[in-house]
């Protein structure tokens, strides 16, 4: 599939936006614990997996997660596994470390894992750019992989006609201001 980056551009808009993003506040937001149990299916943000390994996610985020049908992303996928070659194999709790991310990836069942299309490939770039203009973060510090990470587990989700589920507040909140017909819902860790 072709990517038509006039098309995307037409979109988005990037050029009449300049003001920089500001947080919404937390009453204008989607937030998970408002959400039925059975509405639309879910595409996991990488923080979702961490948060169930780690015992932080509220009761309602675990209801959601067993009622809807969950989809996961080969982007979700890829920052799974960076752990599996960044972590030190002389360090003594890292054989459990890669032991729980294998039984987690292990346990994403194959038909419900799909990777982002070119269009959203091309389309995550503009945003990402987009959300380095306008937030003014410093540049190489990894915020451009990351806003690249997250724009792209969003135009996948948009694809799929899913809700992004995600404790990341601040990179969905700017993404879903710029791309507002995208379902986002929101959580907050708990103390594990």
């Amino acid at each position: 599939m072709p990517f038509d980056a006039r098309s995307a551009l037409r979109a988005i808009k990037p050029e009449k936006r300049t003001a920089a993003l500001a947080r919404r506040g937390d009453v204008e937001l989607p937030w998970a614990e408002d959400e039925p149990p059975i509405g639309a299916p879910l595409l996991l943000d990488t923080c979702v997996y961490l948060d169930v390994l780690s015992g932080r996610t509220a009761d309602a985020v675990d209801v959601l997660l067993r009622h809807r049908l969950c989809y996961h992303s080969a982007v979700s996928l890829s920052e799974l596994t960076h752990v599996l070659g960044r972590l030190d194999p002389r360090h003594p709790g890292t054989r459990a470390v890669l032991d729980t991310i294998q039984d987690t990836i292990d346990d994403i069942p194959v038909r419900r894992l799909h990777a982002p299309d070119t269009n959203a490939w091309g389309t995550a770039g503009i945003l990402a750019g987009l959300l380095m203009r306008l937030t003014n973060l410093p540049k190489n510090a990894g915020h451009e992989r990351r806003f690249l990470n997250d724009a792209l587990i969003l135009m996948q989700a948009r694809n799929m006609g899913a809700a992004v589920l995600t404790a990341n507040i601040g990179d969905f909140d700017f993404l879903t201001q710029i791309v507002p017909d995208v379902n986002v819902l929101f959580y907050r860790t708990t103390s594990a």
